[in-house]
Order: structure tokens, then C-alpha cells, then sequence
């Protein structure tokens, strides 16, 4: 795997298209955007939480601050292949990432003592936050994604997932991409990462297309759906 850029500063907005929106996108996208080096891929987290999910809790809440901590792969990975350890924190809408890149096998030590074993600025900054929330692995999800930049402006990102599946069993990036699907059939998330503000001819595109931003959140998501299942199995809500 080729060495990539660890820190990152953007804005990002989501969006929750159609197959009808998302063949017509690409379609326009033809003149203004082109495929990244890793145009596509399938994306692997583990995503790592308090004992009680404090912080999608938190999360949840839409506080002016807000983090997550994740072990991200790019297809099944090896004991030697390398993964990434990240933090993602979000201020006032503009996401912050730092991440480290090691061996699938350091990784899983790392997080099993939560000791990221580097002594980088990223690494420190990761660190205070495996002090701060001692976190454990909580859930699974993993999606096929396509990656687009602008031809004009390589800083425009515009990122397109699909099959979306969580499971908050067999934590481990090795198993692969299976469990239960996060969106309903023929659904992408479609995310538009800028350094600055949307070009115009994108904002034209999205109001011609109806497209509206959503808060969607992918580990959101999954721990409502996690949590209804368990309020199910205890009696406290019924199934209508």
C-alpha cells in the first residue's frame, strides 16, 4: 500500500441518493470530475466506543464537538497489510482526521492495550484519546465505495457508497464485509468533501437533481438499530 496523507481538514456534506439520482450524477459528473487513484474499493471499519457508548451518544446529541475512533481497511486484510488507526473529529461542521498507518496485526495489539506505539504528533494526539475513553470494539461496517476528484480542482472529493452492512459480532476486519444492511435496496450515500466552499456548477447539479444534505451517520445508524433490537428483546418497545 502506498504511503497516504494522514491529517486532513474539510468540510463534508452527505447526501442519501436513488439509483435514478445517482445514474443521472454520473452522467454530469463526466465533464467536472474523474475517478481517484483508488477509484474503487471496498471500505472495512471496526469502529471503537466507551464501554457505553459514550461517544455516539454524544454524537447523537449533534454537539459543536464531536469524535470517533475506527481501524479502517481497504478490502480483507492480512496480518501484514497495512490498515489505518483514526480519529475523526468534527468542530463547528469543518472534520478534522489524523491517522496512523501499521500491520493489521500491530494494530490489533495496539487496540487490545489501546497503546498506539508511535511517537509522532498524530501518534500523541491519538493517544490522549485512547487514554481519555479506554475504547473497546463495538461494531462492524463495511460498504463498496466510489472515489471521485475534480478535474479543475483536485481538493473537491466526491465519495459514493453503497451495500452497506454492520454487525456488532466478530469484530475483526479479517472476517470480511457481511451482516445486515444499513440502507434499503438501490440506496448510496454520497459525500462532497471540500477545503472550502461548493463550486456553483455542483450546487446547480444538486437543486436540479433534488438533492438535499442528510445527517446520516453510518455508526449512528447502526447503534439505533442496535439499540431498537435490544428494547425489542427486553419488551420495552414492541415491533409496530
Amino acid at each position: 500500500m502506498k504511503k497516504s496523507i494522514n491529517t486532513f481538514k474539510r468540510y463534508e456534506k452527505k447526501y442519501i441518493i436513488d439509483t435514478n439520482q445517482y445514474d443521472k450524477l454520473m452522467m454530469l459528473f463526466k465533464n467536472q470530475m474523474q475517478f481517484d487513484e483508488y477509484s474503487e474499493s471496498q471500505i472495512n471499519n471496526i469502529y471503537y466506543d466507551t464501554h457505553d457508548f459514550k461517544m455516539i451518544r454524544a454524537s447523537i446529541e449533534k454537539p459543536v464537538y464531536k469524535e470517533k475512533i475506527r481501524l479502517r481497511s481497504y478490502g480483507t486484510p492480512e496480518a501484514y497489510d497495512d490498515v489505518f488507526l483514526e480519529i475523526k473529529k468534527k468542530h463547528d461542521g469543518i472534520v478534522y482526521k489524523r491517522r496512523l498507518q501499521m500491520p493489521y496485526s500491530t494494530a490489533k495489539v495496539c487496540m487490545m492495550k489501546n497503546k498506539c506505539m508511535d511517537n509522532t504528533q498524530i501518534g500523541k494526539e491519538i493517544q490522549w484519546s485512547l487514554d481519555y475513553y479506554k475504547p473497546e470494539p463495538k461494531v462492524f461496517i463495511g460498504y463498496h465505495r466510489l472515489a471521485m476528484k475534480g478535474i479543475e480542482d483536485e481538493n473537491l472529493r466526491i465519495t459514493l457508497d453503497n451495500n452497506l452492512l454492520f454487525r456488532d459480532y466478530d469484530l475483526s476486519l479479517s472476517s470480511g464485509s457481511y451482516g445486515q444492511y444499513l440502507l434499503e435496496k438501490g440506496q448510496y450515500i454520497m459525500e462532497i468533501k471540500t477545503i472550502g466552499g461548493m463550486p456553483l456548477w455542483l450546487s446547480k447539479v444538486l437543486d436540479e437533481l433534488k438533492i438535499m444534505p442528510s445527517s446520516f451517520s453510518k455508526y449512528g445508524v447502526a447503534y439505533k438499530t442496535m439499540l431498537r433490537r435490544f428494547l425489542l428483546e427486553e419488551g420495552v418497545v414492541n415491533h409496530d
